[in-house]
């Protein structure tokens, strides 16, 4: 469709204040009707690409008189036009996007117990967060499941550093323990005092691998609940490994043994 754009030249106009909201409350988009902040046409085209509509698309003056952009815009029920000091002001990027758009968040799903997943334990880190969605949504992984005290997992740092994986991933954000009684498939953690080694155990399939606090670990309640703790081979000898290395390392391993 083709679609006029509206010039904004007010900073108090009411789809500046949303975006203003999302970057100042990553968890605003928890409250009904609230919107999510898609910054860069990276993240703009990871979403259409899923059949996810844009409702509104901020496009700076500049990027109007470029076809590539003007084209995404054009996908928009409604477009707002920009200076381009004014949508500066909006970025939280090094180097601000040309491009940006506000959407409705996916709907939610009942929990599935026949996909294999990922649950997240008090994650607190954006960029590990959105590192493992990203790996999750290359390495086959259909759900992740975020429980209460993860970084808010439809945020816009936790976005930026998904690089699009959200779109190919059913969420679960901000659940409480007792909300996890339909996960029923195998879970399975990793342990730097665990006896088991992982390359040499054979994975249930599906599982659901569980990541925990950066600090902390996996929750001894959680752990429990794991059929399996299995432990990351490390000949070079440190201590740990970052949390977004490990669920690459586990993520692969899991579709390696599915011969995929």
């Amino acid at each position: 469709m083709t679609t006029a754009p509206l010039g904004i030249r007010s900073r108090d106009n009411p789809s500046l204040a949303l975006v203003r909201r999302a970057l100042r409350d990553p968890g605003a988009y928890r409250r009904a009707g609230a919107l999510i902040w898609l910054e860069g046409d990276h993240l703009l085209r990871a979403c259409l690409a899923r059949g996810r509509p844009l409702q509104q698309v901020l496009l700076t003056e500049s990027a109007w008189s470029q076809p590539a952009l003007r084209r995404l815009a054009d996908q928009a029920q409604r477009v707002l036009l920009l200076p381009d000091a004014l949508f500066r002001e909006l970025s939280t990027l090094e180097s601000p996007a040309s491009i940006g758009a506000l959407v409705e968040r996916p709907p939610s799903a009942p929990l599935r117990a026949d996909v294999p997943t990922v649950l997240l334990d008090r994650l607190q880190d954006a960029g590990n967060v959105g590192s493992i969605l990203r790996s999750a949504a290359a390495l086959g992984v259909q759900q992740v499941v975020a429980l209460k005290g993860t970084a808010a997992l439809w945020s816009p740092k936790v976005l930026r550093a998904g690089m699009g994986a959200h779109f190919a991933l059913q969420l679960h954000d901000s659940l409480e323990l007792d909300e996890l009684q339909p996960l029923t498939l195998p879970w399975v953690a990793t342990s730097s005092h665990a006896p088991a080694l992982l390359h040499r155990c054979a994975l249930p399939q599906p599982c659901a691998w569980v990541f925990g606090h950066e600090g902390q670990g996996v929750a001894p309640a959680l752990m429990e609940r794991c059929a399996l703790t299995l432990r990351i081979a490390q000949p070079g000898g440190e201590e740990s490994l970052n949390v977004a290395a490990a669920a690459a390392i586990c993520l692969h391993e899991s579709v390696r043994q599915r011969g995929a």
